[in-house]
């Protein structure tokens, strides 16, 4: 693809200066500023809330700020859109996805921008094919005549990516780009950026992955609070200055899983199987086995496609039913047919997909914590709002919710105090078993710190616990054992002692050394 050329190369690709940005009750920018030289990857980091998103939202036109200068290639600019901010050259990729779910993948990755026939008629096999070269420039296999909606999480994040680098930007901004990627697939978009660095295309990187960032940056920008904090070379700081300039103190990692006893044996799965009939495969899942214990974190590893989500779907009777196999509950077999059934006797999830799958952004706090346990909140057979308010208080206060108030909107809250509410809301059922998928999924440093220490604290209060991550560090850090999935099959278990990022990828992904 051809990137757009700058208009001076002594000009710098990206000037900003005392950028302010005040929405009701907050200012969301106090005064930044930034620049970013032609052709090279800057890193921007800091906690949600810190006013990254909305910095990149003002330069790719989606918000305007209330003061400050905006200069592109070395021309002052005030974008009144995204058109404005695409024609001079700036493409973003959100971290929300930005696709109509009804749509082909080809039609969301031309949308508004559709290609057309001498006639004026819209060239659907242009498009596609199209479309097709640049799934294919990240190194997947995505049908571009597919509806986006039936696509998971991590496919959705690839279509947003190919359609910011069908503008063939001079300047492309990724706003958490690998949130919902596998390392494999984070490693294919890392090529891909390599490339677009050799045709002069200018990257801003948002990533709260510290590794991701010294791996690909030339500099970092560290903003806290709104406000700039720093910007350094690469070289010139490590991971842990710069997680310490975004919370504002130092993190210790510590090992969080040291000197658990696991309990009885309260889940058994053998043989399990999931069809998967469309498809050459034949399974999603196929022949897993594994068993989990009170007060223990079993981790699942594996890249997308492998059959984590489906595996814990399966287990709270959120699949297909056409499953074989057994799972067996203390000792004796269940098949759930709605994850109602999972929940009643014991078995929480929380989803992979937050947004779509876990949020209810027309509710307010207390009512997203609250919504398993209805029952509890009525009086006289109605909902009672100070009985819910109740309700909700224990579960807030227990996983450290930051919330102005029961009544807030759920959607004004950080992705890590989201990711709270909708834990409160399982702990609302007493669960005995808790399966966490991916749950610190584009949650900054700080948030995911805190998350692990309540998911720690939760099973050395004799809660069992299954969690799949797309972040090996994760397992390392929480899970007393590994299991490794490649391609829904089961190729290893690894003990915390045992286990290392390279013997987990290897099984991953089907390599074995010589």
């Amino acid at each position: 693809m051809t990137a757009v050329a700058p208009a001076s190369p002594d000009c710098s690709a990206i000037v900003m200066r005392g950028i302010t940005k005040r929405f009701p009750g907050v200012v969301a920018l106090d005064g930044v500023s930034l620049e970013v030289k032609p052709g090279e990857c800057h890193a921007i980091c800091g906690e949600n809330g810190a006013g990254k998103s909305t910095l990149m939202k003002i330069l790719s036109g989606v918000d305007r700020p209330d003061a400050g200068t905006i200069e592109v290639h070395g021309s002052p600019v005030a974008f009144a859109g995204t058109g404005d901010a695409e024609r001079a050259g700036v493409a973003i990729i959100h971290q929300e996805l930005a696709l109509v779910e009804d749509l082909p993948v080809a039609a969301n990755v031309f949308l508004g921008r559709e290609l057309r026939t001498r006639l004026g008629l819209l060239d659907d096999r242009r498009m596609e094919a199209e479309c097709h070269r640049l799934l294919r420039s990240l190194e997947c296999d995505i049908d571009p005549r597919a509806r986006t909606g039936s696509l998971r999480i991590g496919d959705q994040q690839l279509v947003e990516i190919a359609k910011a680098l069908a503008l063939e930007a001079s300047i492309v901004v990724m706003d958490e780009p690998t949130s919902a990627l596998t390392e494999a697939e984070s490693a294919r978009l890392e090529r891909t950026i390599a490339g677009l660095r050799a045709r002069g295309t200018t990257i801003v990187y948002i990533s709260h992955k510290m590794d991701e960032v010294f791996r690909l940056a030339d500099r970092i920008t560290v903003l806290r609070d709104g406000r700039h904090v720093a910007t350094v070379h690469r070289s010139d700081t490590d991971q842990r200055q710069v997680t310490a300039w975004m919370v504002g103190r130092d993190l210790a990692d510590g090992e969080l899983a040291g000197g658990r006893t696991p309990g009885a044996r309260v889940l058994e799965i053998r043989g399990l199987t999931l069809p998967w009939p469309d498809h050459p495969r034949g399974h999603r899942i196929a022949d897993v086995s594994l068993d989990l214990h009170a007060g223990e974190i079993v981790g699942i590893a594996g890249l997308m496609g492998a059959g984590r989500t489906e595996l814990l779907e399966t287990i709270f009777g959120a699949a297909e039913p056409n499953w074989t196999g057994e799972i067996r509950l203390d000792g004796r077999p269940v098949r759930f047919a709605h994850p109602a059934e999972a929940r009643a006797a014991g078995i929480a999830l929380v989803a992979e997909d937050r947004k779509r799958l876990g949020l209810f952004a027309d509710l307010d706090v207390a009512a997203n914590v609250s919504l398993c346990a209805l029952g509890d909140a009525r009086r006289a057979g109605l909902l009672s709002r100070s009985r819910e308010d109740a309700l909700v208080a224990g579960p807030i206060r227990d996983t450290g919710v930051k919330a102005p108030g029961p009544r807030a909107a759920i959607t004004g809250l950080s992705g890590g105090n989201q990711q709270k509410c909708i834990i409160g809301r399982w702990l609302l059922t007493r669960p005995r078993i808790l399966l966490l998928d991916d749950p610190t999924r584009g949650i900054d440093v700080g948030a995911k710190a805190e998350l692990h220490r309540l998911i720690d604290r939760l099973c050395r209060q004799g809660m069992a616990v299954l969690l799949t991550s797309s972040e090996l560090p994760e397992l390392l850090t929480l899970a007393d054992r590994i299991i490794v999935l490649a391609e829904g099959r089961r190729t290893a278990e690894f003990s915390r002692a045992e286990a290392t990022e390279q013997q987990i990828m290897e099984a991953a992904t089907g390599y074995a050394p010589t």
